[in-house]
């Protein structure tokens, strides 16, 4: 058969990380080995698996293992597995291009990133082969996926284009030679075909590995060389806790998590009984750059009985702690068993409980011990935890305990829920709240005066999801969670009450007019139009009825494609403030009609955007408020 012979060109984005990798200056260079023997163990795991789920593939599996070649000549280093391999179409598609969604993302944090970040990166944006060109001038690519009969040769300098062609003689698996780039110790660039640099390397990155990474040693003296085993195997979470090195958990966290920071939190747990496990669980110091991804990765592997059997096993953990990293052996179940019959299967929906109990347990536990990581853990993932607040019935006032918000308390020190109730002013029987886009915009917000004024403490909510959350779980501590943008805001005492008692009664009289005019000039926009209790200084705000649907969540629900029916609001004025009392007594004198029908429309627009919102008719409130201007001059 004659080869079919190619030179291709890398996707445009493929290309600039390829340029961000030949000319890289991070000093973790020795990461690539790490990449490439994770990814030579990644096709045995397959292959096994492939070969128990597929009777009729015809595999030899019984010495699985991954193996180093150096060649001190030839300055080359081959790293080859006789796993699943790679048709020529996955060669193209997986190398060729970086098939995933964030690539802009990556790009651009990669070129942000200095110095030292650059290991970390490599592993958390998945692009371990491309890594190997920080030390190569070139790489050589050889495959064949199991099952086939052609295999495939892959080549690359790394500078735009790559050579692929068909071949007769590739052995099953996959094996990636690295011509290496002269050994540079001031730019990190280490002798990669030295052994004692191999065995290091393995050792610090690898030593976990499930399969065995080997290694020819040249004898001494004429002697015969030896095979080497190069990694313990040591299933780590099998070990007792006690029998483990923090630096052995690191190691270990690097290798399943592909990240080269410290985990936050290492949670190493057994379950006896009826159903036998074991979890080695971590928590990152910070999030994966596909966190909000539909296709994001899912951090937990599933062994049974140290078999790997899954990756990103969803039923293991829900979607709310989907940044949680590691394994989870489990004793009693078949290898062969599918992602749909385990969300269905009753064993492992009883650990998945344990396991979720148990990381909610380790973040509270690291609220109080160590207040700084748990200050990072919820910047990092406190936006995911409390979508938990929707998906999780079970966990609810558990994670209503770890909600940390910022409240108008202090400018900088956010706050626990708790720590809300413990401040609440004596007769205060609601946690008040705010929900906006940021900060600044919802402490400048009209909806905010009274409370200001009365020095009652409100929660300031940015995160999209706080607008779903605080709805429907309604309540904290028996105390119900309330909008200072809906409803009637009564804050005064029972005396305040009564003092003002005929002045309110005195000003819904003498207002009676005006809201009527304003009612059904503004019929189109606002249900209704009445006196504010909520206002100090700004003239007029929009809130809504106590059960309404708010204007973000609106918009939310039409931005995932959902019909919503619009919802009106209420205009509320102040009736101190010039700009309304003068409105009522030029409808008094019975002024224009059309002259106060537009003051009211920039009175309904100047409260829109005070609270964030969108006129519907931008053009037509410049061209209003543009005439009155002129009229002053």
């Amino acid at each position: 058969m004659s080869s079919r012979t190619e030179t291709l060109e890398f996707q445009a984005e493929t290309r600039q990380l390829l340029q961000l990798m030949v000319h890289s200056i991070y000093s973790h260079k020795d990461v690539f080995l790490r990449e490439l023997i994770s990814n030579a163990s990644d096709a045995l795991d397959k292959l096994r698996l492939e070969s128990l789920v597929d009777s009729d593939l015809d595999v030899d599996t019984s010495d699985l293992h991954v193996e180093l070649v150096t060649d001190p000549t030839a300055r080359t280093l081959t790293v080859r597995d006789n796993g699943v391999g790679m048709s020529r179409e996955d060669v193209v598609s997986l190398i060729g291009t970086i098939a995933r969604s964030g690539t802009a993302e990556l790009l651009r944090k990669l070129k942000e990133s200095k110095e030292n970040a650059g290991g970390d990166l490599i592993g958390q944006f998945g692009v371990g082969f491309y890594s190997t060109f920080m030390v190569a001038e070139r790489v050589t690519l050889l495959t064949r996926r199991a099952g086939e009969s052609e295999g495939t040769r892959w080549e690359s300098t790394g500078e735009g284009t790559y050579v692929v062609e068909t071949v007769d003689d590739a052995p099953q698996g996959t094996s990636v030679t690295v011509h290496l780039k002269p050994a540079d110790d001031e730019d990190n660039l280490h002798d990669y075909t030295d052994l004692n640099t191999i065995r290091e390397i393995v050792k610090r990155y690898s030593d976990f590995i499930a399969w065995p990474i080997r290694t020819t040693v040249p004898g001494t003296d004429g002697g015969e060389p030896t095979v080497t085993t190069l990694n313990s195997r040591k299933a780590l979470w099998a070990r007792p806790r006690d029998e483990v090195a923090d630096e052995e958990y690191r190691d270990f966290y690097r290798h399943v998590a592909h990240d080269w920071t410290d985990p936050l939190e290492t949670i190493h747990m057994r379950g006896e009984g009826v159903f036998e496990y074991e979890a080695l669980l971590f928590i990152p110091a910070h999030a994966p750059f596909d966190l909000y991804q539909a296709d994001g990765r899912r951090g937990v592997q599933l062994y049974v009985k140290r078999v790997f059997v899954m990756d990103d096993c969803a039923a293991l953990m829900p979607n709310y702690l989907r940044f949680v990293k590691g394994v989870v052996d489990a004793h009693d179940l078949s290898l062969n068993i599918s992602r749909e019959i385990l969300q269905q299967d009753r064993q492992i929906q009883v650990v998945r409980r344990r396991l979720v109990r148990k990381v909610l347990a380790t973040v509270k536990d690291m609220r109080t011990a160590h207040p700084d990581r748990f200050r990072t853990f919820w910047t990092e993932f406190g936006r995911v935890v409390k979508e938990g607040l929707l998906e999780d019935p079970d966990n609810t006032e558990t994670i209503l305990d770890l909600v940390s918000v910022a409240s108008t308390h202090h400018d900088t020190e956010p706050t626990t829920l708790r720590g809300y109730t413990d401040r609440m002013k004596d007769g205060q029987g609601e946690i008040y709240y705010a929900t906006g886009e940021n900060r600044a915009m919802l402490e400048n917000s009209p909806h905010m005066e009274a409370f200001r004024a009365k020095g009652y403490e409100v929660l300031l909510l940015t995160d999209p999801v706080d607008e779903v959350w605080v709805e429907r779980v309604g309540q904290f501590d028996g105390k119900p969670l309330r909008s200072i943008a809906k409803g009637q805001v009564d804050l005064e005492t029972e005396q305040e009450r009564q003092d003002t008692e005929v002045a309110r009664e005195q000003q819904a009289k003498e207002y009676a007019g005006l809201l009527a005019f304003l009612g059904g000039a503004l019929a189109d926009s606002v249900k209704e139009v009445r006196l504010s209790t909520r206002l100090t200084t700004s003239p007029a705000c929009i809130v809504g009825d106590a059960h309404d649907i708010t204007p973000t969540l609106e918009k939310m629900y039409r931005a995932m494609g959902q019909e919503v029916p619009p919802v009106k609001r209420i205009l509320e004025l102040n009736p101190t403030h010039p700009l309304v009392t003068g409105l009522r007594a030029a409808q008094e004198r019975g002024e224009d009609a059309p002259v106060l029908t537009e003051t009211a429309e920039l009175l309904y627009g100047m409260a829109l955007l005070a609270e964030g919102g969108e006129l519907t008719d931008p053009a037509r409130f410049a061209r209003l408020l543009a005439d009155r201007l002129a009229r002053t001059l």
